[in-house]
């Protein structure tokens, strides 16, 4: 028997004056997630360095997530992007969809 699927929203994350990837930020966001017994992914995005993508599950608050952020990157921009997405990929913002796949 199989679980019901998790269901994410997704959100974006830019900043002006800091670089987001190859600073170690999916890591530290990994970390703080674990010391909070909270489900999180991360990636970077596809084709723009200065933007990463993360998502919680559908409904989740990411009050814990912006604090540190914030605290981290005062010029940070989290946006919503998606929600109550399945399976998704956050690299290229798609959407895994049955009908894209062959069986």
């Amino acid at each position: 028997m199989f679980s019901p699927l998790i269901k994410w929203d997704i959100y974006e994350l830019t900043s002006v004056s800091n670089p987001l990837q190859s600073v170690k930020l999916r890591g530290r966001l990994r970390k703080l997630c674990l010391e909070n017994n909270r489900n999180i992914l991360v990636e970077n995005h596809e084709k723009n360095e200065k933007k990463v993508r993360f998502a919680v599950p559908h409904g989740e608050s990411i009050t814990l997530i912006e604090k540190y952020l914030t605290k981290i990157i005062p010029d940070i921009k989290i946006e919503s992007v998606r929600t109550n997405i399945s399976n998704p990929i956050l690299s290229k913002l798609k959407i895994n969809l049955e009908d894209r796949y062959e069986l």
